[in-house]
C-alpha cells in the first residue's frame, strides 16, 4: 500500500488539499496553494512534543485526584471533596447512576486517554506493523472524547458562579480542579500534536 509521501504528495493540515512535495523542497518552506498554511510531510518533532505533553498530564493526574476539587460551604462551615471523595459520598446517598457517571467522566476517561496516547507513541517508536487501523480508531476515539472532557470543569465553574449566598451557601473550586483542567487541556494538545501518519510509515 503506497502512501502519499511515496508518490511525492503531502496533505495540508488546514484544508486537506494534496500538493506535490519534491525531495529538494524539503529544505525549503512550502505553503499550501489554497490556504497558505505551511506544508509538512510529517508534523515536526511530533513524538517529542506528544511525549512531553502526555508525561506532564500524567504527573498532574495525581494531584488532580488527591487535592480537593470542590468545597461546599453551608452556614460558614464546609467540607472539601476530592474526585473519589465525591464519588463515595454519592454512593453513600444511593445515587449510583450519578456516581458511575462521575467515576467514568472524571477518573476513568482521563486515565484511559493518557494510557491510549502512550500506547500510540510506543507503537510508532517500536515500529509495530499490526493493528494499524485499530490504532487509528483508538486515536479518533481519544480525539472525540477530548471534546467532552471539560464538562466537569464547566459544571464546577457554573456552580461556583451560581451558588454564592455568603454565609448561607457557597461553592469554591479547589486546587484539584486546576490540576484536572490542566490534565484535560494537555491531553487534548497531546492528541493534536500526534501525527497519525507515523502509524503508517515503514521502518
Amino acid at each position: 500500500m503506497n502512501r502519499a509521501i511515496d508518490v511525492g504528495l503531502v496533505a495540508c493540515h488546514c484544508c486537506g488539499l494534496l500538493a506535490g512535495f519534491s525531495l529538494t523542497a524539503r529544505q525549503h518552506a512550502m505553503k499550501c496553494q489554497r490556504c497558505q498554511a505551511q506544508l509538512h510531510q510529517r508534523i515536526p518533532d511530533s513524538l517529542q512534543k506528544t511525549w512531553a505533553l502526555v508525561v506532564t498530564s500524567a504527573i498532574l493526574y495525581i494531584p488532580a485526584n488527591l487535592l480537593p476539587i470542590m468545597t461546599v460551604k453551608q452556614f460558614g462551615s464546609g467540607q472539601a471533596h476530592t474526585i473519589m471523595g465525591g464519588i463515595l459520598e454519592l454512593l453513600d446517598h444511593s445515587l449510583y447512576p450519578i456516581a458511575i457517571l462521575v467515576f467514568i467522566a472524571s477518573f476513568l476517561v482521563p486515565l484511559l486517554k493518557i494510557i491510549g496516547i502512550i500506547l500510540l507513541l510506543i507503537s510508532v517508536q517500536q515500529h509495530w506493523s499490526f493493528s494499524r487501523k485499530e490504532r487509528v480508531l483508538l486515536f479518533r476515539l481519544i480525539e472525540f472524547v477530548g471534546r467532552w472532557s471539560m464538562l466537569d470543569i464547566f459544571m464546577i465553574a457554573l456552580l461556583t458562579a451560581l451558588v454564592s449566598l455568603g454565609q448561607i451557601a457557597e461553592i469554591e473550586a479547589g486546587q484539584g480542579a486546576t490540576a484536572f483542567a490542566a490534565v484535560v487541556i494537555l491531553t487534548i494538545l497531546a492528541a493534536k500534536s500526534f501525527d497519525t501518519r507515523l502509524i503508517w510509515d515503514h521502518d
